[in-house]
């Protein structure tokens, strides 16, 4: 773990952020790279290899912003430990897809097909309310961000469902006829998000952010790091680092 930076400095053309070590750094840099030469903004990256660190240095003012967080896990952070946040702006969507190595369209699958889907309730909600977007099932909640096959109200195709550990879910795709799987998982295994059956958009609610402490969320410096990361040369980055596994989360 990292510790946690020194004191933010609040100047107008320097601001610390904060990011998980790995490719999301890579796309900040490049960012940071636009806001200095659009902006004259100096942008200072601040990596960590955890979790919960970067939003425990933004609360105490360590950094102006941090980058690596969807609202949900951002809520549960700030319910379980009273910060004060609030989104200054929108990153990537990191998709969890649909897949299945027997049918190329969703129009295939059959009546009573077995689904598989990851047991944590994060990513079984996100594969359910992805599900009932389609048309393939009913949920009592679709805003239910922690779902499970018990919510469903209407399952007209009879599907039957499997709930696997999303580590695993590569393992068992050639036992079911569709997989959810977490890009996280995906890519190791050599799926790309282009073959999945259906997958999640830029309007889902686990698109990434850039977080920042409430009220600071109009500050110039923000926007203009929210403007420069926005950007068409940003998304072709990320289209490179994650072999099309993130999707702009702004458009």
């Amino acid at each position: 773990m990292i510790s946690a930076p020194a004191l933010a400095d609040h100047a107008d053309n320097h601001i610390k952020v904060g990011t998980v070590a790995g490719p999301e750094t890579n796309i900040m840099q490049l960012a940071a790279d636009i806001a200095d030469e659009e902006y004259g903004l100096e942008v200072e990256i601040v990596e960590f290899t955890d979790y919960v660190t970067p939003n425990a240095a933004l609360a105490d003012g360590s950094l102006d912003a941090n980058a690596y967080q969807h609202e949900p896990y951002m809520q549960g952070m700030i319910d379980d430990r009273g910060y004060d946040f609030a989104v200054a702006g929108y990153t990537f969507v990191y998709p969890i897809g649909a897949y299945s190595e027997t049918y190329d369209s969703i129009d295939e699958l059959p009546e009573g097909a077995t689904v598989a889907l990851p047991n944590d309730p994060s990513n079984e909600g996100r594969a359910l309310i992805l599900m009932h977007k389609e048309g393939l099932i009913e949920l009592d909640d679709p805003d239910n961000l922690e779902a499970t096959p018990i919510d469903i109200v209407d399952n007209p195709h009879d599907f039957e469902f499997r709930e696997i550990e999303a580590a695993q879910l590569p393992r068992v795709l050639p036992d079911v006829d569709m997989a959810f799987i977490n890009n996280t998982f995906a890519q190791p295994a050599g799926l790309q998000l282009d073959d999945a059956l259906i997958s999640e958009g830029p309007d889902s609610p686990y698109v990434n952010l850039i977080v920042v402490r409430n009220g600071d969320e109009d500050r110039e410096a923000i926007q203009q790091l929210v403007e420069a990361y926005q950007t068409e040369a940003v998304a072709e980055k990320a289209k490179e680092l994650f072999k099309g596994g993130a999707v702009p989360g702004w458009e």
